[in-house]
């Protein structure tokens, strides 16, 4: 019973830090307003499927991470994260239970809130210009998320994680 404990916990985290090597992974200057929300997208799916694992605290800790890889402001993406977290914790019961389509304008809309919401934070504590194009890459993010959440329903039920 255990080492199932431990070994979805593993794969969870794993999948989480592969999102954060795809977040990460260098894009060209003309397709960067195009890049997917990786991090956010895995870590949606997880809080939609696995409520009582990943949460909003999982989040916060997911976000101070990506703080550190990206080298920003330390809690800026954690409090992204958290928001957009707890938003889709408290509705997860009426997000789980429509179409993959309507799932994904929701999470497309959650990720240009927190795009919205990082440029905001970001602004807060030092000076930057909003760049509209940014907001390009919840369209992306629209697009995949149905491929993102097969893809992971698939892990969760092969390797069993409750």
């Amino acid at each position: 019973m255990l080492h199932r404990l431990l070994q979805g916990r593993g794969i969870i985290w794993c999948s989480l830090i592969l999102a954060m090597v795809l977040q990460a992974a260098p894009w060209p200057a003309a397709i960067e307003p195009f890049r997917p929300s990786w991090i956010l997208l895995v870590l949606f799916y997880w809080v939609l499927a696995l409520p009582h694992r990943v949460n909003v605290g999982s989040a916060l800790f997911i976000g101070l991470l990506w703080d550190l890889l990206l080298g920003s402001t330390l809690g800026v993406r954690g409090m992204m994260v958290s928001v957009l977290t707890y938003i889709l914790a408290l509705n997860f019961q009426v997000i789980r239970n429509m179409s993959l389509w309507q799932q994904a304008a929701i999470i497309a809309f959650m990720t240009m809130i927190g795009k919205l919401m990082e440029f905001w934070l970001q602004y807060v504590v030092r000076d930057i210009q909003f760049a509209p194009d940014m907001l390009w890459g919840s369209l992306f993010d629209f697009l995949l998320w149905p491929w993102i959440f097969l893809l992971l329903r698939r892990v969760r039920r092969h390797f069993r994680i409750k």
